[in-house]
């Protein structure tokens, strides 16, 4: 298992970078002839959509995205998460072009295959970049809509725009471990197992890792209060065990959380807490 190093001063790079603090797309991007100066055919809007990365193809190898990779181009910038680490730079849209600049990014401990896929998406993600929009435009078709991204060399991206999820009804898997201002990846072996559905009615289900569980979730403005969880009695071991506890210390009591499009974060008052995307 790999910890993410959150530096003291991410928070400061952070506002240099001007990410986006809240889940939600701002329309359906401009049209041509609005003055921008950042925008594309009507037909094909860039700006304004959440679009995440599906993939990178760097010198013939296709590399899928980790969850979380995404990229928003909007006020002469490009925008997002590399899959691990934040990054803004200038970016320019004339046409069907896109030129990026050279990258700022935040300086987080990853993984070693994300930061494999991180320098792959920081190389195709640069420079003169020909944009192919495919699929219905207009705020009902978004999430329809792919954009692929094309060096001079042939290296690509794509890229898909997606709406943003909402707290409730949405299925939350578990992609990292909270402790502090530190961010641990879930061991091998565990991905993909641990995550939470908030109801409508006011419960909350899923799976802490090992065991599934039940139990009631209030939601009060930026706050949820877990009541106590009713759980399967699985001998659970290892990392599972671990991950488990973890988990479960998360959704003890009352929780601060933080929806940003796809991804949800939970701190409970210790200090621990789980990030999550939808899916």
């Amino acid at each position: 298992m790999r910890t993410q190093l959150i530096v003291p001063a991410m928070a400061a790079l952070t506002a240099v970078l001007t990410l986006t603090a809240c889940g939600t797309e701002t329309g359906s991007g401009k049209g041509a002839g609005d003055g921008s100066g950042d925008s594309v055919q009507p037909a094909a809007p860039l700006t304004g959509v959440r679009w995440t990365v599906e993939s990178v193809t760097v010198d013939g190898k296709k590399t899928a995205a980790p969850a979380g990779a995404h990229v928003e181009f909007e006020k002469g910038r490009a925008e997002g998460n590399y899959g691990c680490n934040h990054f803004g730079a200038d970016a320019k849209i004339e046409g069907d072009t896109i030129t990026v600049g050279q990258a700022q990014m935040t300086e987080m401990g990853c993984a070693k295959d994300v930061q494999g896929f991180e320098s792959a998406l920081s190389k195709a993600l640069s420079g003169e970049l020909e944009a192919k929009v495919s699929g219905a435009s207009g705020e009902a078709g978004k999430s329809a809509r792919s954009l692929v991204l094309t060096t001079a060399d042939g290296d690509s991206v794509a890229l898909a725009a997606q709406p943003p999820a909402p707290l409730v009804g949405t299925k939350w898997t578990v992609t990292s471990l909270l402790k502090g201002e530190v961010a641990s990846s879930l061991p091998a072996g565990t991905e993909n197992k641990a995550h939470l559905v908030i109801g409508k009615d006011g419960s909350v289900r899923g799976n802490l890792g090992c065991n599934t569980f039940r139990g009631e979730a209030k939601v009060s403005g930026s706050t949820i209060t877990f009541g106590r969880l009713s759980t399967t009695r699985m001998m659970c071991t290892g990392t599972s065990a671990m991950v488990e506890r973890s988990v479960t210390e998360a959704l003890t009591g009352k929780v601060t959380y933080e929806l940003n499009h796809r991804s949800l974060s939970l701190t409970a008052e210790s200090g621990r807490g789980l990030s999550a995307t939808a899916g």
